[in-house]
């Protein structure tokens, strides 16, 4: 069974406007240029860089311990995840679409850890999706640009 890697388009493009990061879905402006001529195999390359970025940023600041909780409540919220990418994206998306919305985040599944339990929900949300943006970006300066004409 081949599985088709799900776009990570969010629907808020900024590569229209010159970005070479996407400050939506953090691909680089030449992947949503040319994703529908990617093989799934390249897409899901894409989609898999994207993933380990966002465990290593949300691991930082925030513990998964129920992923079957944080599932549960996906569902219950009604907020689409792809189930094969990381329970790290999963509490990124509810994060993004609801973070205004959660006051115990135990009920999630998933709790701050101590160094950022000062900041709000949604102050961590902007702090994740920054360091997303960020870490791609230097990525892209890293390994796409010297190359990329």
């Amino acid at each position: 069974m081949n599985k088709r890697a799900k776009t990570p388009c969010i629907g808020v493009c900024s590569t229209g406007i010159g970005d070479v990061v996407c400050r939506g879905c953090k691909r680089f402006a030449h992947e949503v240029i040319d994703w529908n001529s990617y093989t799934e195999v390249q897409k899901q390359l894409v989609v898999d860089r994207l993933d380990d970025f966002l465990v290593t940023i949300v691991s930082h600041k925030i513990t998964i311990f129920d992923e079957a909780k944080l599932l549960s409540q996906l569902e219950y919220q009604q907020i689409n995840v792809d189930k094969d990418l990381s329970p790290s994206r999963w509490v990124y998306e509810l994060l993004r679409v609801g973070a205004a919305q959660i006051q115990d985040t135990s009920v999630y599944g998933f709790e701050i850890n101590p160094q950022w339990q000062r900041f709000s929900l949604e102050d961590l949300k902007q702090f994740l999706d920054q360091d997303f943006y960020t870490l791609s970006s230097a990525h892209y300066e890293r390994y796409i640009a010297p190359n990329h004409s």
